[in-house]
């Protein structure tokens, strides 16, 4: 696997700062932040530039942190990241395992696995929908329209919305 950070990865997309809009009115401005997948800082510097405290991290950056593995030195209350899809599952675990308020920008096929199911069946999910797709920037910097829709999945931000999942049987 390429790193996200190399020129052509699958996970090399970059969230823009107007993706944050939505979130922001659930995340308190004496929270510090986790930005654990930071990729170029688009977030970090938006969330710095609203007056938070961020703490940004990435494995292919300085400081180099494994999300998965490790926890960050510095304190936190929230972690607010875009993680790279290829391993959501495996973010949305650890984030409900690090028992800590979170929101993960993730495509709406988020929903489709039972495994992820049976994590939002356990722990809960907020979801916070957008009227409008987010166009990340590309490895290339090239222009491009979304072609898939994201929400902010949420746990902790006590933002007041619940949803029902069920189990089909063939």
């Amino acid at each position: 696997m390429k790193p996200p950070m190399s020129r052509g990865a699958p996970d090399d997309f970059q969230t823009p700062p107007y993706a944050l809009q939505p979130l922001l009115p659930y995340i308190p401005k004496k929270w510090r932040v986790w930005e654990p997948a930071c990729g170029y800082g688009f977030l970090v510097d938006e969330l710095e530039r609203l007056g938070y405290s961020v703490y940004g991290s990435d494995l292919y950056a300085e400081p180099s942190v494994d999300f998965l593995t490790d926890k960050p030195k510095a304190d936190w209350d929230v972690i607010i990241t875009n993680p790279p899809y290829s391993i959501k599952q495996q973010f949305l675990a650890r984030c409900y395992e690090l028992d800590k308020p979170f929101a993960l920008l993730l495509p709406l096929t988020t929903f489709e696995t039972g495994k992820r199911q049976a994590l939002f069946k356990e722990y809960g999910v907020e979801v916070i929908f957008m009227d409008k797709r987010v166009n990340f920037q590309t490895p290339t910097k090239a222009k491009s329209s979304a072609w898939f829709a994201t929400a902010w999945f949420t746990w902790g931000l006590n933002i007041g919305c619940t949803m029902t999942f069920t189990t089909i049987i063939r």
